[in-house]
């Protein structure tokens, strides 16, 4: 059986700077690359990760960063079907996070996927009231 995921900005940041919770990360990629799992990330999580290497490191790491994540085992989607809007919008409206974080836990909810992140303090309370599958890595 195939595990999904949905990867969102914290959990890849800490993939790529290998900080706590990297193996957790590592082990779902390589769970991709072996075709026992599939995993998702919103264009717009992709965004959140390009910025912050951007603003820290400069424009040819975030570049390369780019790359990089397109070589991995990660289905980058970039439409935004009105499923998408609706769900992340009430998620939005409901919770205080930001769009990003909206995107990535209605692509979760949608895909029927967990949610690979760090982010408890986001979404602790997401994971209390709604029928969503988190796969915290620390």
């Amino acid at each position: 059986m195939i595990t999904k995921y949905v990867i969102d900005a914290c959990a890849l940041i800490s993939f790529l700077y290998d900080e706590q919770g990297a193996d957790k990360v590592q082990k779902v990629l390589e769970d991709a690359y072996a075709g026992t799992a599939e995993v998702f990330m919103h264009k717009i999580n992709v965004l959140e990760v390009y910025y912050n290497i951007f603003r820290a490191e400069g424009e040819e790491k975030a570049r390369l960063f780019y790359t990089q994540v397109n070589e991995l085992p990660i289905t980058i989607i970039d439409n935004l079907s009105d499923t998408m809007f609706t769900e992340a919008g009430r998620l939005k409206a409901s919770y205080r996070m930001s769009i990003a974080d909206s995107i990535a836990v209605a692509e979760a909810a949608i895909r029927k996927a967990a949610l690979l992140t760090s982010d408890h303090h986001e979404f602790d309370i997401i994971d209390e009231k709604e029928d969503i599958e988190f796969a915290w890595i620390r």
